[in-house]
C-alpha cells in the first residue's frame, strides 16, 4: 500500500472535482470530520462501511452548506462517482461467484487436503494483490483531501498532488489498516461466511481485479464493499445456507446510508464551525 500510491493520481483528481468551487479550509475540515464520525460509528459496530462513501458524503454536505444550496456540488462529477460506487460491489459478487464455480469444476475430485495446502499458498499472492489494489484506490482519496486543503490554504495554485502528500497518505492507510482493521476482518472472514483457503483466495483475487480496473479509469470505489461483495460471491456457489444474509443486509443498509449520513453530519459541523468563526 505504501508504494502503490506513487503510480498515479487519477482517483485523487476525480474526488477533487466534486466540489464546484475553491473549497475553504472550513469546508475540508467539516467534510473530513463528517466522514470520520460516520466511519468510527460503523467501525464500532463492526460493519464494513465505506470511507470513500463517507468522504464523498462529507464533501457534498460541507459544499452545500458553504454554497447555501445544491450549486456547491458538481453533480455531473458526483454522478460518475456514484455510478462506480454503486456498481462495483455487485460486480465483485458476480466475478467472484463465476470464478469460484470455475474452480469447483476444474478441481472436482481433488482431495480437500491438497486443495487447502495449494490455495493457502496462493492466498499469499492474492492478499498481496489486494493490498496493492487497496492502496492504489483508497490512499488517493486521502491524497485528494490533503491537496484540497493545501489549495484552500494557498500553498498550491492547482490540483497537483505533492510527493510528500503521497508518502503521508500511503503510510497513514498502512498504519490505519494495521491498527484498526480487526473488527472488519472478523466480519468479512467469519461472520458473513466462514472462508476457507479456496474461497478466501477467490474473494481476494477477484476483489483486487475489480478495484484495479476501476483505478485505471480514475473511478473511486469502496474497496471495503467490493471485497464484501467478493466474499459473498465466493461463498454463494458452495453453500447458500451458510451465508449470513441478515448481516449482508445490514451491510447494504450501511452502504446506502453512508453518503447521506456523512453529508448531514458534515453540514452540521460546517454550520457550527462557520458560526464559531464569525463569532
Amino acid at each position: 500500500m505504501v508504494t502503490v500510491a506513487f503510480f498515479q493520481a487519477k482517483v485523487s483528481n476525480t474526488i477533487g472535482q466534486i466540489v464546484a468551487f475553491k473549497a475553504s479550509l472550513v469546508v475540508i475540515l467539516a467534510a473530513l470530520l463528517g466522514a470520520i464520525t460516520w466511519n468510527l460509528l460503523t467501525w464500532y459496530f463492526g460493519l464494513p462501511s465505506s470511507s470513500t462513501h463517507a468522504l464523498v458524503g462529507g464533501l457534498i454536505g460541507a459544499a452545500t452548506a458553504e454554497a447555501g444550496g445544491l450549486g456547491g456540488v458538481r453533480w455531473s462529477q458526483f454522478g460518475k462517482v456514484l455510478l462506480s460506487l454503486v456498481t462495483s460491489p455487485p460486480v465483485g459478487f458476480l466475478v467472484a461467484a463465476l470464478f469460484m464455480i470455475g474452480l469447483m469444476f476444474v478441481f472436482r475430485g481433488v482431495r480437500p487436503a491438497l486443495l487447502n495446502r495449494t490455495f493457502r499458498r496462493l492466498q499469499i499472492v492474492s492478499a498481496a494483490l489486494l493490498s496493492f489494489s487497496h492502496g492504489a484506490n483508497d490512499a488517493q482519496k486521502t491524497m485528494a483531501a490533503i491537496t484540497l486543503a493545501l489549495i484552500a490554504g494557498g500553498q498550491l495554485k492547482a490540483f497537483k498532488v505533492p510527493i510528500w502528500v503521497v508518502v503521508l497518505s500511503a503510510t497513514a492507510i498502512g498504519f490505519g489498516t494495521y491498527a484498526g482493521g480487526w473488527r472488519i476482518i472478523r466480519t468479512l472472514g467469519w461472520r458473513i461466511y466462514k472462508l476457507d483457503p479456496a474461497t478466501g483466495m477467490s474473494a481476494q483475487l477477484m476483489g483486487a481485479i475489480v478495484i484495479q480496473g476501476a483505478t485505471q479509469f480514475g473511478l473511486p470505489v469502496s474497496t471495503t464493499h467490493v471485497v464484501t461483495g467478493s466474499v459473498m460471491g465466493a461463498g454463494a456457489p458452495q453453500r447458500l445456507t451458510a451465508m449470513r444474509w441478515g448481516l449482508g443486509a445490514n451491510i447494504v443498509t450501511a452502504w446506502l446510508l453512508t453518503i447521506p449520513a456523512a453529508a448531514v453530519v458534515a453540514w452540521v459541523i460546517f454550520a457550527v464551525l462557520h458560526t464559531a468563526r464569525l463569532g
